[in-house]
């Protein structure tokens, strides 16, 4: 049931989604600002679109996979937007972490030119975005879910079926999130205090890789900051965004957190001494010497 989809953002994870559905038969129209992306998807097989619209031509469905709300409005709504060019019905995968209320405003936009919208936040990095075992965290219409199934479990074998309210894709991509950046934070701060405690790094993440200590973001992160790898899988500024978003989403609903602010800040910290572009294991740079 392979058809032809649009891929608006192909980078470390728009890109990994669209090496996945070429590789499962799927015909590919990428488009990216970054035109070796688009050119390195060529080279497997998809179709290079210059625009947004260009990518959504003939699409049975678009996927936004950029970095936010704003960019996603513009890929849908700009000038050489992506929703006047797909036919009435058709389905819009939200994938960028943005907060509920913009995935509610995206959807209310695309539902008036007679587009469903599919809030379908993604985790787990580009490795598994390419391998098709990423999370998807879905929420939409029973009716839109079922029209796209074998897309959306073509992209992933871990779909969530989170519910049919728009937005609890989101928000569940903001709890992930924010306990990714406590995880993460943590797990910096205890590196950094072995450093500063005159032990072997890379022996103590052995023995927390194998104890209480251990968490999957902290062993990935980590073991390549050890190794002074800080090559950008996942920006700093993404955490520093998304935990942002997530206590956000706490102060709307009530929630008095403690612990999500200060891995917030860790972010920050890590932004304003120059790491912005950096992978996010360069948190670990803040506790060193």
């Amino acid at each position: 049931m392979a058809g032809t989809v649009g891929i608006v953002g192909v980078g470390n994870m728009g890109g990994g989604m669209a090496g996945r559905l070429l590789e499962q038969g799927w015909r590919v129209q990428a488009c990216d600002l970054v035109e070796a992306r688009v050119q390195a998807l060529v080279r497997q097989g998809a179709r290079a679109a210059a625009s947004p619209r260009e990518a959504a031509e003939g699409a049975q469905a678009l996927i936004v996979c950029v970095v936010d709300a704003a960019q996603s409005r513009e890929v849908l709504f700009g000038p050489a937007g992506a929703a006047a060019a797909l036919a009435s019905g058709r389905a819009v995968l939200l994938c960028p972490t943005v907060s509920p209320q913009d995935v509610e405003s995206l959807a209310s936009g695309l539902e008036a030119q007679g587009l469903a919208a599919i809030d379908s936040p993604m985790s787990g990095g580009p490795v598994r975005a390419r391998e098709g075992s990423m999370s998807l965290m879905v929420a939409c219409a029973d009716a839109v879910y079922e029209a796209n199934r074998p897309l959306l479990e073509t992209l992933s074998g871990q779909v969530f079926r989170i519910g049919t309210r728009l937005g609890d894709g989101a928000r569940t991509k903001l709890v992930n999130n924010l306990l990714a950046g406590i995880n993460l934070a943590g797990a910096a701060e205890a590196i950094g205090l072995a450093g500063r405690l005159g032990l072997d790094l890379a022996r103590t993440l052995d023995v927390i890789e194998q104890s209480s200590g251990q968490s999957w973001i902290g062993s990935d992160r980590m073991r390549r900051a050890i190794a002074g790898d800080y090559a950008p899988r996942a920006h700093v500024t993404l955490l520093q965004k998304d935990t942002g978003l997530a206590l956000q989403a706490a102060r709307a609903a009530g929630f008095e957190a403690s612990l999500g602010p200060a891995a917030h800040e860790a972010f920050n910290r890590a932004a304003a001494a120059g790491d912005a572009g950096l992978d996010d294991a360069a948190l670990l740079r803040l506790f060193l010497p």
